[in-house]
C-alpha cells in the first residue's frame, strides 16, 4: 500500500486494536480493560511485535543479575501494529510502552493521557537503508523516492527525521512492505530505501541483507524511543515508588552492559536460543554495541540513565507541528518528566561493575574483540 505524505494513515485504522479483544472507539473508553493498579504483573510491551531482539538487553541482564527481584513484572511482545505499544498502555492492557517519538506524539494527539518517564534513546536510533552503491551523497536526494516501512505507523518516525534535514516530505512515497519483510523487499529491488535502526543493522547482516545507511545516530538532532506510562499513575505514590524500583532495574542493567557487553548478549541469547543461533557471537555483540551507543548518549550531558534532554524533545515536537503531523507543538516539559530519574539512578555502580565482571560468558562471546566492533560501528554509513 502506497502512502503519500498528503494521505496519512487513517485515524480509524490507527486507533483500532486488533489483538487482545480490545477496540478503542474514537477517544472513548475501551470495551475491555485490565484491572486497575499493579496488583497483577507490571507489564512492559514492545513496539516491535517481538521480544526476540537484542534491543531490550538492559532488562535481560538486569533480570539475570537479580535487579528485578521482588518485583512482579513481565515482558510482552504485543502485536506488530506500530501503535499498539501506546494503545495497550492507554487502555490498561499494559503498564509501560516503548514508542518512538512519532508514535508517542500520535498517542498524545489522539487524547491518550501518557507521559514519558525514562528516555532510552538518547541519540536518534533510526536510519535509512539503501542498496549498496545507491545511497545519496546528500539526504535531500531522497525527495521523490519511495521508502519501505514495516508498518504504516512508521511514517511518523521518518517524516520528522527527514524534515529536520530540510527534506520536502510531501514528495516522499511510503510503502508498507510488512513486518518482518520490508528489508527483504528493499534487497529485492522494491522501493529506494527502507527504515532501519541501530542493532537491526547487525540483524539484517545475519540474514544476508547487506546495505549502506544514512545514520540518524550520526546526523539527526532528534530523540528516539522512550518508556511511557499513564500520566495518572504518576499521581499515585505507591505506583511512583514501584516505577522507580522498576526503572532502577533497567538502569542497573544498562550500566552492567557497559562493563560487560558480552554478558548482556549472553543474557538475551539464553532467553532466546533461536536468536542466538541466527546471530552468533560477533553479530550479537555488533548489535548491542550499536544500541549501547544510542542508549548511553553523551553521559557528560545527561543526569543519569533515562534522563530526557528537553531541548531535543522540543525540537521534535516543533517539527511535528510544522509538518502537520500533530495539530500543535506539544510542550516537552508537560509530556516528559525527569522526576523519576534520580531514584532510578540511585544504585551502587561499584557493585554493578563487580556483578557484571563476575558474570560468566561463553568462550565464543569472550573471544569477540568488542573494541574492534566499536571502531567499525559506522563502516556501513554513507
Amino acid at each position: 500500500m502506497t502512502i503519500g505524505n498528503k494521505s496519512m494513515v487513517s485515524r480509524r485504522r490507527l486507533l483500532q486494536i486488533t489483538a487482545g479483544g480490545v477496540v478503542l472507539s474514537g477517544l472513548g473508553m475501551p470495551r475491555a480493560v485490565r484491572a486497575e493498579g499493579y496488583e497483577g504483573p507490571f507489564t512492559w510491551i514492545s513496539p516491535r511485535g517481538t521480544l526476540e531482539v537484542l534491543d531490550d538487553y538492559g532488562f535481560w541482564i538486569g533480570k539475570n543479575l537479580g535487579y528485578f527481584d521482588g518485583l512482579d513484572v513481565e515482558m510482552q511482545p504485543g502485536p506488530s501494529d506500530g501503535t499498539a505499544t501506546v494503545k495497550f498502555v492507554a487502555v490498561g492492557q499494559a503498564d509501560m510502552g516503548f514508542p518512538s517519538p512519532g508514535v508517542f506524539s500520535f498517542a498524545i494527539e489522539n487524547g491518550m493521557d501518557l507521559k514519558s518517564v525514562f528516555h532510552m534513546g538518547a541519540r536518534d536510533t533510526f536510519s535509512l537503508a539503501f542498496r549498496k552503491g545507491e545511497g545519496p551523497d546528500d539526504i535531500k536526494e531522497i525527495e521523490g523516492k519511495t521508502i519501505l516501512l514495516g508498518s504504516a505507523a512508521w511514517e511518523s518516525i521518518v517524516n520528522p527525521m527527514l524534515a529536520a534535514q530540510g527534506v520536502d516530505i510531501s514528495t516522499i512515497n511510503y510503502v508498507e512492505a510488512g513486518w518482518p519483510t520490508w528489508g527483504t523487499a528493499l534487497a529485492a529491488g522494491q522501493g529506494d530505501a527502507a527504515l532501519s535502526w541501530e542493532g537491526l543493522r547487525a540483524e539484517w547482516i545475519s540474514t544476508g541483507l547487506e546495505f549502506e545507511y544514512w545514520l540518524g545516530v550520526q546526523n539527526s538532532p532528534l530523540p528516539a524511543n522512550t518508556f511511557v506510562v499513564r500520566a495518572s499513575d504518576l499521581e499515585d505514590p505507591d505506583k511512583v515508588a514501584f516505577l522507580e524500583k522498576y526503572l532502577r532495574g533497567w538502569a542497573m542493567g544498562l550500566q552492567a552492559a557497559e562493563y560487560n557487553p558480552a554478558a548482556a548478549v549472553q543474557a538475551v541469547f539464553e532467553q532466546f536460543p533461536t536468536l542466538a543461533g541466527n546471530l552468533g557471537p560477533e553479530l550479537g555483540l555488533m548489535s548491542i554495541v550499536q544500541q549501547m551507543n544510542v542508549f548511553r548518549g553523551d553521559m557528560s550531558k545527561r543526569e543519569g540513565w533515562g534522563w530526557h534532554d528537553m531541548e531535543s524533545w522540543q525540537t521534535f515536537f516543533d517539527i511535528s507541528a510544522e509538518i502537520g503531523q500533530t495539530s500543535k507543538a506539544f510542550q516537552a516539559s508537560e509530556v516528559c518528566t525527569n522526576a523519576l530519574i534520580p531514584e532510578a539512578n540511585a544504585f551502587d555502580k561499584d557493585k554493578v561493575k563487580a556483578d557484571a565482571e563476575a558474570a560468566e560468558v561463553s568462550d565464543d562471546l569472550a573471544a569477540v574483540d568488542v573494541e574492534a566492533l566499536k571502531a567499525s560501528m559506522f563502516d556501513q554509513a554513507i
